[in-house]
């Protein structure tokens, strides 16, 4: 063999050095965003209306960010190329957020500099997993599933431990460091992540886009790092003025729409049908997302604000959580369902019983309605305004399965319905779509703003359970909507299938 031929790397060493990365990544992430909206409300002094929509703004910015970084990997640095760059620009990012400071332009700009490093990383992460596997549709999937899981081991981790690494800080040390200490352990597991796929790269130095396979043009590096200075800077005016924030949204809705109309109306009648199956789905992902980001809004509020937070059974205690512990439910439900709804859909499917995704996306959104109704009705077990800790817990589990129904099958939607040399662009738009979405969420959850100086549960208790209800209206007319659109559905299916 030719001494400068590399070794042949296994597929499965490859996967996991890319998913290990990941799994680091949303360590950092998902424990910034259990504490981020406590942070604006307890640490900087915002009114929960304003914390609500800068965090429902930021949300939408990273969401919104892949869709250019994905072609920057693409394109311009690489893909694998991308991943490194970004994960070092999100520990930049959490590090400026354990800086012990309350000015807000700085923790703005620290937030831009997190949704640049996650439109850079996110979508070459997923994208590296999918070269991995090119050409091997067998495995793609369990591939993804594997990856899924990661992401929530990753989330489940971080959103119990910085909660209590921001308390015990606190209590030792005082002058709320403990919040910029939970944000430098966000830092710190990027860095373990980086320093493991450095540790670990010929196993991945084979795969990546073109431009990984040449030497970095410092001239396109450049370009983006100047790109990269003006997003941040962008971003944080966005976050600082709500008006631009409400205008980008809009201005992204209608991007996101004519792209939809540009390519169903200039695509091949055999392709029209998976295009407008699409859409359908997208608008119907949209929705879910704005129930989703409740969870770390209004549900991440009312666990502060009216949630006893001692697990009982029997009068006999078993242990105690702080608040934003609460939102690493999601993630635990999301590992415990998982495998139970692959086992009953594999089952389905072998008996020719297995529902459309428009029927799951029908199902999702029934599960959500159970989901808000628990809360809403959490008033009634409520003593002095504190409603039971299990209540959170069933609750998120309904909340769980529903995002598995709708937010799980999302990707796999434009995988069906949109043509192959579409795919990016699409993937691209859904991404933006979402970002939308949780922008609308926060607005959302402002019905739920509770004025500054209202502390008294009793007195919060109704404001919430309140909004609880009204989503879980809203999330039975998005159920209804979704099975009148079922008719439709299967006709373009099957239009769909029959040019195949």
């Amino acid at each position: 063999m030719d001494r400068h031929t590399p070794p042949a790397v296994g597929q499965t060493r490859s996967f996991l050095t890319v998913a290990l990365i990941e799994l680091w990544e949303r360590f950092g992430y998902y424990g910034m965003q259990a504490l981020i909206v406590y942070f604006m409300v307890q640490r900087l002094g915002f009114e929960d209306s304003r914390a609500n929509l800068v965090w429902g703004a930021a949300a939408a910015l990273i969401y919104v960010a892949p869709a250019i970084g994905g072609w920057i990997g693409d394109k311009v640095l690489g893909t694998r190329r991308c991943m490194i760059f970004g994960a070092l620009v999100l520990t930049l990012g959490y590090a400026l957020m354990s800086v012990p400071t309350t000015n807000t332009w700085f923790t703005f700009s620290a937030l831009g500099v997190i949704v640049v490093g996650n439109g850079l990383f996110k979508p070459n992460t997923a994208n590296l997993v999918r070269k991995i596997y090119e050409g091997d549709d067998s495995k793609i999937d369990s591939a993804f599933t594997i990856y899924y899981m990661a992401v929530n081991v990753g989330s489940t981790i971080s959103m119990l431990a910085t909660p209590w690494i921001k308390d015990a800080v606190n209590a030792s040390y005082g002058n709320e460091l403990g919040w910029h200490m939970a944000f430098a352990v966000c830092s710190v597991g990027l860095m373990v992540g980086i320093l493991t796929v450095t540790v670990l790269r010929a196993t991945v130095a084979h795969i990546g886009s073109p431009p990984d396979s040449h030497p970095v043009h410092k001239g396109k590096l450049m370009a983006v790092l100047a790109g990269a200075v003006v997003a941040v800077a962008a971003s944080a005016v966005i976050l600082e003025y709500q008006a631009l924030a409400r205008a980008f949204v809009y201005v992204a809705g209608l991007v996101v729409l004519g792209i939809f109309i540009h390519l169903i109306r200039n695509s091949q009648p055999s392709e029209r049908a998976g295009l407008v199956a699409a859409l359908v789905l997208t608008l119907q992902t949209v929705f879910f997302f704005i129930f989703y980001q409740q969870m770390s809004t209004s549900l991440s509020l009312f666990a502060l604000r009216n949630v006893d937070l001692e697990f009982t059974v029997l009068g006999a205690h078993l242990w105690t959580w702080a608040p934003a512990q609460f939102q690493a439910l999601n993630a635990i439900w999301i590992m415990v369902l998982s495998p139970v709804l692959a086992l009953v859909y594999t089952r389905a499917g072998s008996s020719g019983k297995d529902l459309s995704i428009a029927g799951k996306f029908a199902l999702g959104f029934a599960v959500v309605a159970a989901g808000f109704f628990t809360y809403g009705v959490a008033g009634q077990f409520a003593v002095n305004g504190l409603t039971s800790s299990w209540i959170m817990i069933a609750g998120y589990g309904l909340y769980s399965l529903g995002e598995l129904l709708v937010s799980g099958l999302g990707l796999a939607m434009i995988a069906r319905y949109v043509p192959a040399r579409m795919g990016g662009f699409m993937m691209g738009a859904y991404f933006v779509a979402v970002g939308i979405s949780q922008y609308l969420g926060g607005v959302v959850a402002n019905l739920a703003s509770v004025p500054k100086g209202m502390v008294d549960p009793l007195q919060t208790l109704p404001v919430y359970t309140s909004l609880f209800n009204k989503l879980g209206l809203a999330a039975i007319a998005c159920t209804l909507i979704a099975l009148a659109a079922l008719p439709l559905m299967r006709r373009l299916t099957a239009t769909h299938h029959a040019h195949q």
